[in-house]
C-alpha cells in the first residue's frame, strides 16, 4: 500500500511540473504574439527587435510568394478556359457559316415571292415584314457571351436612329420566358 501512496505522490508532483512547464509555455506564446502584433515592444531590446523584424520579413516573403503562386496558377487556368471557349467559338461559326449556306441554297427552291419577302416588299407577300431593326446583329461581327435574358431600353435622340443612352437593363430571365 504503501508503494500505490508514493508512485500517486510522484504522479501528483509529475503533473504539477507538467502544468507549471504549460503555464510558461503558453505565457510566452502570449507574449510573443503580442510581440507578432506590435504590442509591448518598449521591452524588447534591439536584438529582440531585430530578430522580430527578421521573422516578419521571412513571413511577409513566404505570404508574397503564396499569393504570387496563386494568382499564376489562376493565370493559367483562365487562359486554358480561353483557349478553349476559343476552340468553341471556331468551331461554332464554322458551324453557322455552313448553316447560313445551306440557308441560301434553300432559299433558291422557293418562288419569287419569298425572294421579295426577305427583301422586305411587303406588296409581293402575304406575310408583311417588319423593316430591319437599326440594331440587327450583323453577321461579319464576331459572337459575343450572354448570360441570362436582357431587356434594353433606349432614349432615342430626336431625328436619329441611334439610340441616345441606355436608360436601364432588365434581367429577368424566367419571367420573359414566361409571358
Amino acid at each position: 500500500m504503501l508503494f500505490y501512496i508514493i508512485l500517486y505522490f510522484y504522479m501528483v508532483q509529475n503533473w504539477c511540473q507538467e502544468v507549471a512547464k504549460l503555464k510558461a509555455k503558453y505565457e510566452s506564446l502570449v507574449r510573443t504574439n503580442r510581440h507578432l502584433l506590435g504590442e509591448d515592444i518598449g521591452e524588447m531590446g534591439v536584438k529582440q527587435l531585430q530578430a522580430l523584424e527578421r521573422q516578419l520579413e521571412a513571413a511577409l516573403t513566404a505570404t508574397r510568394q503564396r499569393k504570387t503562386q496563386v494568382m499564376m496558377e489562376e493565370m493559367e487556368d483562365l487562359r486554358k478556359k480561353e483557349r478553349q471557349l476559343g476552340d468553341i467559338n471556331k468551331q461554332l461559326k464554322i458551324k453557322f457559316e455552313a448553316g447560313g449556306h445551306a440557308f441560301k441554297s434553300f432559299q433558291d427552291f422557293w418562288p419569287n415571292s419569298a425572294a421579295s419577302m426577305m427583301a422586305g416588299d411587303p406588296n409581293n407577300s402575304k406575310f408583311p415584314v417588319q423593316p430591319s431593326h437599326p440594331d440587327s446583329v450583323d453577321r461579319n461581327t464576331e459572337p459575343f457571351l450572354q448570360i441570362g435574358f436582357q431587356q434594353h431600353y433606349y432614349v432615342q435622340g430626336e431625328g436619329s436612329s441611334v439610340p441616345k443612352s441606355n436608360v436601364a437593363c432588365e434581367t429577368n430571365f424566367v419571367q420573359d420566358w414566361v409571358l
